[in-house]
């Protein structure tokens, strides 16, 4: 069959409906994901799906596909992400969830569990030269069953957490799919909850779920500042990415996340390695030293991420787009209800919450800045990149992700997207004169490789 390679990412499979991804990409999926699982033993596939227009129809035709591989299938219905990954630890070792993610309304995408691992780069494109060839086998022994999961989830959640006292959170889902389960949970744990947009729309009506970017977060700052709410609280379009917003409107980014988050699991791991991205602050890794614990910096991506984890045995992982993997105490995979419940498991230790997360150490930043380049441009312009990049001493070069210069005030990033044709730019300074001076010298260095580099605002 005629398979869009453009749709197979490093970390997931992700198209427009029906142009791309359609009920015939998603059989020849489910049976190639079902030929490969039964090759390693796995006999059952968990599925899931968000609250996009297009993912009952999609879900229905892989559940297909995969029953004809000869698998078992457990159809867990209209999930977050997360709700798919606890399941493929708790009923199975697999899953595949539909989603679009924070893509646009008329995307939709898999994200993928094989065996136990999150799959990526090799094993995504070896499926599509599978359906391409169209030769996984179809065998006997598949069939469906429906479990419905998120009581036995949310009960996990609420049976690990424990709040020092009742607090007041706004939780806007942006009408995605957590918004099914993520008010429920808080208050179970003991919250007084004030829900925006908590109705699953595939529409989006209201704004596009993704915390990452601030205007998103503008119904939640007002609501906080309307009620006196000790928190606010936002979710992206499938629940595996977090956003917090304090009382006084202030963004608290995933890298200023991962400082309180460290603290407190280093303090029942003492030593434990840490493991971040490449886009997260300078100021973290020096946080996670103070509090006992060894700092790793590593690629951009969740699936790369939970792999790094799991190869030094990280108590805890996170990136600066919003996936935060708990380990400790939990199963190792994004869960951005379950890193709200842990964020407010800590606070409510404290008197001023909003204060508390304020007070953790910031510089001066750029957002995620992107430069467009041709299809596969990206890749070969940061080769070009690391091949030049020489600064004087004291700056030190980090070449595990693109290009990461760190100066003893700030750093700046130029890496390639995995996901769409751009190079990705950070620039931080812990004054602004320093912001200033690493994103002129930064810049300098691309336009050697890249005379006609125009950078705009993330699309993330």
């Amino acid at each position: 069959m005629q398979v869009p390679a453009t749709a197979f990412k490093a970390y997931d499979i992700r198209g427009v409906v029906p142009d791309a991804l359609n009920t015939d990409f998603a059989r020849a999926l489910g049976l190639a994901f079902g030929a490969r699982a039964l090759g390693l033993g796995e006999t059952q596939v968990a599925v899931g799906r968000d609250g996009r227009l297009s993912s009952p129809m999609l879900a229905a035709a892989l559940i297909e596909g995969l029953v004809e591989a000869g698998v078992q299938v457990i159809d867990i219905g209209m999930v977050t992400t997360p709700m798919t990954y606890y399941a493929a630890n708790v009923l199975c070792n697999s899953g595949i969830q539909v989603t679009g993610s924070h893509n646009p309304k008329h995307h939709n995408g898999f994200k993928m569990v094989l065996a136990g691992r999150a799959i990526y780069g090799d094993e995504i494109q070896a499926l599509r030269q599978s359906m391409a060839a169209e030769d996984a086998p179809r065998r006997a022994g598949g069939g469906v069953r429906q479990v419905a999961i998120q009581d036995d989830y949310i009960a996990r959640i609420v049976s690990d957490i424990k709040l020092a006292r009742p607090l007041k959170v706004v939780v806007d889902c942006g009408n995605g799919v957590a918004g099914a389960s993520a008010p429920q949970l808080f208050r179970a744990l003991g919250c007084e909850v004030i829900e925006l947009f908590s109705e699953v729309d595939g529409e989006f009506p209201n704004h596009h779920p993704d915390p990452s970017k601030p205007e998103n977060l503008r119904d939640l700052i007002a609501k906080l500042a309307e009620t006196g709410a000790d928190l606010g609280l936002a979710f992206d379009g499938d629940g595996d990415r977090l956003g917090i917003v304090t009382p006084s409107g202030q963004n608290i980014y995933p890298d200023r996340q991962m400082m309180l988050f460290a603290q407190d699991v280093l303090s029942r791991v003492p030593g434990g390695q840490i493991v971040f991205d490449v886009k997260c602050s300078q100021r973290l890794a020096p946080a996670i030293l103070e509090a006992g614990g060894v700092p790793l910096m590593h690629k951009t991506g969740h699936s790369l991420i939970k792999a790094k984890m799991k190869e030094v045995d990280s108590p805890l992982g996170g990136e600066m787009s919003g996936h935060i993997f708990f380990k400790e105490r939990w199963y190792g995979f994004d869960d951005g209800s379950y890193a709200g419940a842990r964020l407010l498991e800590i606070v409510s230790r404290h008197a001023n919450p909003g204060a508390l997360l304020e007070g953790l150490p910031t510089s001066f930043s750029t957002p995620e800045l992107n430069v467009a380049c041709g299809d596969g441009e990206q890749h070969q312009r940061v080769t070009e990149l690391q091949a030049i990049a020489s600064f004087d001493a004291p700056a030190q070069v980090n070449t595990i992700d693109g290009v990461r210069v760190d100066w003893p005030d700030g750093f700046g990033l130029i890496r390639a997207s995995n996901t769409t044709p751009v190079l990705v730019l950070r620039f931080e300074g812990q004054t602004q004169e320093a912001l200033h001076r690493i994103e002129a010298e930064m810049m300098a260095l691309l336009l050697r490789v890249k005379p006609d580099a125009v950078v705009g605002a993330s699309a993330h």
